[in-house]
């Protein structure tokens, strides 16, 4: 009968657009719940009474948080399935955005905490879901899911602190509607949460169907783990590079509002500043996207990445009353590179069990580098009282990012 091979096409194809909205959904959530913080320090400083060192804690918690939970998200996959695991961890956002903004005892610490884990799986499987279901689009598919991540980070940087004015409950109202994206990014989740769509032994989420060459498999593929590649020199470059631009990237989130108020401008024009910061990251972000299916290294366009965020601090450095201007060279980078930095989990890869394990990898020894940053800055800006000291920091930091991404950027893949 003809008409029964077809009706698999059509659930398969209906299965990957919805794959595909989810995806984009859950980059909607990766940033914008941390992001929205930094324009809001200030007052979340003075209201709760806390110090530089207990306000950049509030970034830096979530990155711990990353750090920590992310060795566990690819076995968490392999038990109950990629979907199921990204819809669970957009209910504990949800839950730990809403924890955050309501007043109580140390609920703004637990909510924080809960949003971190969430995040930070996945972060770590949305490259391994890309390179299972779209092997030969790591580029584009990276570079369209880190637009929508971009662009909802720049939206919560530059609304937060209106909505904050405006709002009975200030900040809190200001960061816990974010909640709602999560919660739409769950609803597209549900079937595979409560498990209407198929989960198999042999790979998380869904049968493969196919080998990496796109042939349709005879043999089922053997069971595979994904491992941390602790002994791979790509391995630890890609690690590096990881943790350098994210420690620059959440170091500019959590301190360039308070960098460009002390350089004169208000409290709402800082708050449009990083708007401007996020959306320039965006241009990076689909800049990156467009580039890396056309280059073999990407080792080049790291380093021009690194130039520009150089570019940015020195200017800052030298010239601060053109401080948005300095601020749209450093989004340009932290766009492009977070993009090019979870793009090698899939191009230093041979298959998405590989990907998820340098994924994993990187992401928590990156992240666990880049909690030092937000807090590091604060220390030295408190100790110094000026933004000289904190800002030659983030500049070494820089330099080495561009280093690490030469090594990582190379044409190579693990082995096998």
């Amino acid at each position: 009968m003809p008409e029964r091979p077809a009706q698999p096409r059509v659930n398969r194809g209906h299965r990957a657009g919805l794959l595909l909205v989810g995806v984009l959904l859950l980059g909607a959530n990766l940033r914008a719940g941390i992001t929205a913080v930094g324009p809001l320090l200030p007052e979340i400083e003075q209201q709760g009474g806390l110090t530089g060192f207990e306000a950049s804690l509030l970034v830096s918690l979530p990155l711990i948080a990353f750090a920590v939970i992310s060795p566990f998200a690819p076995r968490l996959a392999e038990s109950l399935g990629l979907e199921r695991v990204l819809g669970l961890a957009l209910a504990v956002l949800a839950l730990g955005i809403v924890i955050r903004s309501t007043p109580g005892p140390g609920f703004i610490w637990i909510g924080t905490v809960l949003l971190g884990a969430a995040i930070a799986v996945m972060n770590v499987l949305i490259p391994a879901l890309i390179k299972r279901d779209w092997p030969h689009k790591i580029g584009p598919m990276t570079g369209v899911y880190q637009s929508v991540t971009a662009l909802t980070a720049a939206l919560a940087s530059g609304v937060v602190v209106p909505i904050a004015q405006v709002a009975p409950s200030g900040w809190r109202f200001a960061l816990g509607i974010w909640a709602g994206t999560a919660i739409i990014g769950l609803a597209v989740f549900l079937p595979w949460i409560l498990g209407r769509r198929k989960l198999t032994k042999e790979l998380p989420g869904r049968p493969d169907l196919r080998d990496e060459h796109g042939a349709l498999r005879t043999t089922p593929p053997a069971r595979r783990h994904a491992k941390l590649p602790l002994g791979s020199a790509l391995a630890w470059q890609v690690t590096a590079y990881m943790g350098l631009q994210s420690t620059v990237y959440y170091t500019m989130v959590t301190w360039l509002p308070a960098v460009q108020v002390f350089n004169g401008a208000s409290a709402v024009e800082a708050g449009w500043y990083h708007f401007a910061f996020q959306a320039c990251g965006l241009v990076g972000t689909l800049f990156t996207a467009a580039m890396i299916p056309r280059t073999r290294s990407q080792s080049g366009l790291g380093i021009l990445f690194t130039s520009s965020a150089v570019i940015g601090v020195i200017g800052l450095l030298t010239m601060p009353g053109l401080s948005l201007l300095w601020a749209l060279f450093i989004g340009f980078c932290t766009g492009g590179a977070i993009v090019l930095a979870m793009a090698l989990f899939g191009l230093r890869t041979v298959d998405y069990h590989q990907a998820a394990g340098l994924s994993s990898m990187a992401q928590s020894i990156g992240y666990l580098l880049a909690a030092l940053g937000p807090v590091m800055i604060g220390v030295l800006r408190d100790a110094t009282g000026t933004w000289t000291i904190p800002l030659l920091t983030i500049l070494g930091v820089i330099i080495a990012q561009g280093v690490f991404v030469a090594l990582a950027g190379r044409n190579r893949t693990l082995p096998a």
